[in-house]
């Protein structure tokens, strides 16, 4: 009958069941229940947003403040998350946007470097003066070489200062612009030669009549990197320390490349010393040779001929053989010289004169030598060969020194190698001895709590432990048991989990509290014998009952598959 009564009755819903659960609770125990479930909701949200905060990034570093403001102003306006680090000079963003700001910020132009260029002009008044253009145009000049400047990759900041004179109209009273440009140079990093050569050229193309060695370039720690060689100077600049070094290295990397197959890598070091002439030198000489051969070609010849019939003047110089001879006085009755007649009556000439001039070509030899910068004067190289290693009857390894023959080739190999010259005075020593072993540096291994990598794993997996550790907390001692109060007792025994009905041990247990209840053994005694039997007892146990009474046995089974509670059907 207790069953028949049972089936006719309705079967309360399971909100029913929990809103009569509900209404049974006392008012402080209702205000409780709220409590505790806010403080677990506001927990679980805390730990929510705590567990997504976004990460911040550098935006921009070193910022000036006048740029800081306006990048601040514009992060604002777009409702942007923004910190402030490092005494405001370094703004951080979150991660997934750092690269998205910085092109939305370069759109408007900013930072600008603490600098003003060209867009000085674009807000001119009227009536300005022409010595505040001109000014404003040097101001805005300064600012574009600085920003070209910082455009390097080893420059993090730069200043440029120009030195325009006024024109004058005299040429006496005109004066060169100047330039100094100062570069505030990345950690670790150095500007080379040909960037500074650069920066200089630079300048001095974007001012007018500006040279080249008027422009003087310095670093944050006052280095002039533009200094002047002084010709009278022995010593020698970057460029030629750097090519002197080339060519020792040249020389160096030939030596290894032919001895690296014979003695094996690591069986020998080679360092080479190079003497190298920077002077310049022009030489002009002019040779004469003493006496010209034979076969000299002629450059000129000139040739003179006198005849006159004449007789020359005779007589004792003086006076008396100078004048005229006085008027005779007597006929002349001697015959004349019979050479004078014939001269006379033929016209032979009897005085004649010759005379020639040759002039030869002049053998002359004229050489003009101009020596080239960076011409090896002299070699020194040196060279260490390792003993050679053997292996002795017993399998132990030992090393020997190498005969003279071996020496000797690897001798004549480093020669050749480097273009050995006598007469240049080259020198080479070559020696032989035993290397030490290379002393192995003791390598540090960084703990593992103090590896970066390992730091931001673990903070990761810590912040998802506490993340779920404050879920299991909520739902295990908040929410579970207000839910077990206010739910039916069916799903309450769900919740906890209680062994299957279909199994051996759940069978077990309920035979044995049937057999118990039979005998009106109060609640608390059945629940702390079923708690003492084991596993195995329950499985015999019920053995025992079923085959005692089957009819009760299929009682239950026939429950437990309607869903009726155990203990109305009978």
């Amino acid at each position: 009958m207790a069953a028949e009564d049972t089936l006719a009755a309705p079967v309360p819903s399971p909100i029913q069941v929990m809103v009569d659960n509900l209404n049974k609770l006392s008012q402080r125990q209702k205000l409780a229940g709220a409590v505790a479930l806010a403080v677990a909701i506001a927990l679980l949200v805390g730990v929510w947003l705590w567990s997504n905060k976004p990460q911040y990034s550098i935006l921009f570093s070193n910022v000036a403040e006048k740029d800081g403001g306006s990048i601040i102003t514009a992060l604002q306006a777009q409702n942007i998350p923004y910190r402030v680090d490092n005494g405001g000079s370094t703004i951080l963003v979150p991660e997934n946007r750092a690269n998205e700001l910085r092109l939305m910020l370069a759109s408007q132009g900013l930072p600008k470097g603490g600098l003003v260029g060209f867009e000085l002009l674009e807000t001119q008044k009227m009536g300005v003066s022409q010595f505040n253009e001109q000014i404003n145009y040097q101001r805005g000049l300064e600012g574009e070489l600085a920003r070209t400047i910082q455009s390097l990759s080893a420059v993090s900041g730069a200043r440029v200062h120009l030195a325009i004179p006024k024109q004058s109209a005299f040429l006496r009273d005109e004066q060169k612009p100047t330039a100094s440009v100062v570069v505030a140079l990345h950690p670790g990093r150095k500007l080379e030669p040909q960037q500074i050569a650069g920066i200089v050229h630079l300048v001095a193309a974007s001012v007018p009549e500006l040279a080249s060695d008027q422009v003087n370039v310095i670093d944050q720690n006052g280095n002039l990197l533009t200094r002047a060689r002084d010709p009278r100077s022995a010593g020698l600049d970057s460029t030629q320390l750097g090519y002197v070094e080339e060519v020792e290295n040249s020389y160096s990397k030939r030596i290894e490349t032919i001895l690296n197959p014979v003695l094996g890598e690591g069986n020998f070091r080679a360092q080479v010393t190079a003497d190298v002439d920077f002077d310049s030198t022009e030489q002009t000489s002019e040779t004469f040779k003493p006496n010209p051969t034979p076969n000299t070609a002629i450059r000129s010849q000139q040739s003179n001929e006198n005849l006159t019939n004449q007789p020359p003047p005779v007589g004792v110089p003086g006076a008396l053989s100078n004048q005229p001879p006085v008027p005779a006085t007597a006929p002349i009755t001697s015959p004349p010289v019979l050479g004078q007649a014939l001269a006379s009556q033929s016209g032979i000439p009897i005085n004649s004169m010759k005379s020639a001039t040759t002039n030869y070509e002049v053998d002359k030899t004229v050489q003009h030598i101009k020596r080239s910068l960076g011409s090896v004067k002299r070699l020194s190289v040196a060279v260490v060969v390792n003993n050679r290693s053997e292996k002795s009857p017993k399998g132990d390894v030992k090393t020997v020194a190498r005969t003279d023959d071996e020496m000797k080739k690897i001798n004549d190999l480093v020669r050749e190698a480097v273009g050995f010259s006598k007469d240049r005075g080259d020198t080479l020593n070559l020696a032989n001895t035993p290397f030490t072993e290379p002393v192995k540096e003791e390598v540090i291994d960084v703990p593992v709590w103090k590896n970066p990598d390992t730091l931001a794993t673990l903070k990761e997996i810590l912040r998802w432990a506490i993340l779920l550790g404050v879920i299991f907390f909520v739902v295990r001692g908040v929410i579970r048991p207000l839910l077990g109060t206010v739910l039916p007792s069916q799903n309450r025994d769900m919740m906890e989990k209680e062994p299957a009905p279909n199994s051996a041990a759940a069978m077990a247990a309920a035979l044995e509290a049937e057999q118990l209840a039979d005998e009106d053994i109060p609640p608390e005694v059945l629940q702390a014998e079923l708690a003492k039997m084991s596993y195995e007892k329950k499985v015999t146990r019920a053995k025992e009952i079923a085959a005692k009474d089957p009819r009760m046995v299929a009682q239950m089974l026939k429950e437990w598959i309607g869903g009726a509670p155990s203990g109305e059907g009978h």
